[in-house]
């Protein structure tokens, strides 16, 4: 799913970020959401959200609840 709007990332949503400081290499870190940062409904590059581990950075994907 688009990583870009912000109504299809929830609470709990397992997903992968890229963080500031990775932005030129493009690494990932998955995690799961327990804020979402981006007021706005969509961002061009992320909606910028927080996971539990309190890293911060912009949604790259998000994965399918099976």
């Amino acid at each position: 799913m688009e990583g870009t709007k912000r109504s299809n990332i929830q609470i709990e949503s397992h997903v992968e970020i890229v963080q500031k400081h990775h932005q030129r290499t493009g690494e990932l870190t998955d995690g799961y959401v327990v804020q979402i940062l981006t007021k706005s409904p969509n961002h061009p590059h992320g909606i910028k959200v927080r996971l539990e581990t309190g890293e911060v950075g912009r949604v790259k994907k998000i994965f399918e609840d099976d």
